[in-house]
């Protein structure tokens, strides 16, 4: 796809703003597109989706099942009924853990996440394990991010019920073999739950390729509306599963003692849904695919490797994983000699750098690595040459700010 057909005037927030954002891996800036397509619905289509006899809210859900129906064909879904919308990826996970994960495990099995995940994919499957008495292991990683095929035989064992594992690390920015994961699992009876919450920002996301039992993802991280995430399930997997949560419009008929649910997605859809997110969703996806991932992935590796080898030339700066860019995702990850990672973001932010500081949810990780806090960057294909130049520029002077002397 032609470089022409992006332009940072798209971003408005980006184009009246000097900032140079290298954050959304935690979450993206948004295009004109996306802004417009939720205003048009509160402008055009604004009523109760799903429930009224009249036009305008007909209009509603027209809008919001063509919304499903589109990221249906972006995840390659076997059926409609296997999208649901939910709030977020956490959102979306928990639903998994409480609905699948309550209802079929049980004590003497076992739940394996690897050490990488975010803490939304860790948190509800301890729940789970407490719960029912199931054991929970884990995948390690070495230093470089990779987990290895002799780890992955040596966890996954016929004891194993599901796995739990992120596509994309947010600390690491490091693909997990997620085909030798799937293929160990089914092969010993168990169902595997992807958290791809930082892959579909990057790269085309085949649930049926990959042959994952549940995926999650949010729409903010996609260049989105907050407050929309999906869930695909495989639609066997779904019909069996109770509601996650319960009240209005996932059901059919209720009496004073009892309810029946309604069919698939519905039933995973409890109250009024947020038609407007997924309108704005749909037209993120639209967008990302006009620009194709081929050229997004282009553009993000020639910036991730830019600011890789700058960061590398820079005395007391240490990145976290492999030291092959193009195994970094856009995720930087790093460490400055003697420099708190949050005095280094406020530094950085005093240049108008936009970085986080932290744990990044991910705190088992980064005790598997023996640090207790990072900065990371993380890029998009929105941001240029001079920013991650900016970046650079900056980086060099942090030790000296901190009185370490010349860098």
């Amino acid at each position: 796809m032609s470089q022409t057909v992006f332009s940072r005037e798209d971003f408005p927030l980006l184009a009246q703003s000097n900032v140079a954002y290298l954050d959304s891996a935690a979450t993206a800036q948004r295009p004109s597109v996306v802004l417009e397509a939720e205003r048009d619905f509160y402008m055009q289509s604004n009523a109760n989706p799903l429930r009224g006899l009249y036009q305008l809210s007909i209009d509603a859900t027209d809008r919001y099942e063509q919304a499903r129906k589109t990221v249906q064909r972006f995840l390659n879904a076997a059926h409609l009924e296997e999208i649901i919308f939910t709030r977020n990826t956490t959102e979306g996970l928990n639903l998994v853990a409480y609905s699948y994960g309550l209802s079929q495990l049980k004590a003497g099995d076992e739940i394996v996440v690897s050490i990488l995940e975010h803490h939304s994919n860790l948190l509800p499957w301890q729940m789970v394990a407490k719960q029912t008495g199931a054991t929970l292991k884990f995948l390690e990683c070495q230093p470089d991010g990779s987990i290895t095929e002799e780890e992955i035989q040596r966890v996954i064992t016929p004891a194993t019920r599901l796995v739990a594992v992120g596509h994309i690390s947010n600390v690491m920015g490091r693909e997990n073999p997620i085909e030798a994961i799937v293929a160990r699992t089914h092969q010993m009876g168990g169902v595997v739950v992807l958290d791809a919450a930082q892959s579909v920002p990057h790269k085309k996301v085949d649930v049926q390729k990959l042959d994952v039992d549940f995926a999650a993802f949010s729409g903010h991280k996609l260049y989105g509306p907050m407050g929309i995430g999906v869930v695909y399930g495989k639609k066997k997997f779904l019909e069996q599963m109770p509601p996650f949560l319960t009240g209005g419009e996932m059901i059919e008929y209720v009496t004073r003692t009892s309810a029946t649910y309604a069919e698939l997605p519905h039933k995973f859809e409890a109250g009024t849904v947020n038609a407007s997110a997924a309108v704005g969703l749909e037209a993120a996806i639209q967008y990302v695919e006009k620009l194709g991932y081929d050229w997004i992935g282009q553009q993000e590796r020639m910036l991730t490797q830019m600011a890789f080898e700058g960061m590398q030339n820079i005395p007391g700066v240490h990145i976290l994983g492999s030291q092959k860019a193009e195994e970094h995702h856009g995720i930087l990850t790093f460490l400055v000699d003697g420099v708190h990672p949050h005095d280094v973001a406020s530094i950085l932010d005093e240049a108008n750098v936009a970085v986080r500081a932290g744990h990044h949810c991910a705190q088992p990780l980064l005790k598997h690595l023996g640090v207790p806090a990072t900065t990371r960057a993380s890029i998009a294909f929105y941001n240029t040459p001079e920013e991650i130049q900016r970046f650079l520029d900056r980086l060099k002077q942090v030790r000296g700010i901190m009185g370490y002397g010349e860098s």
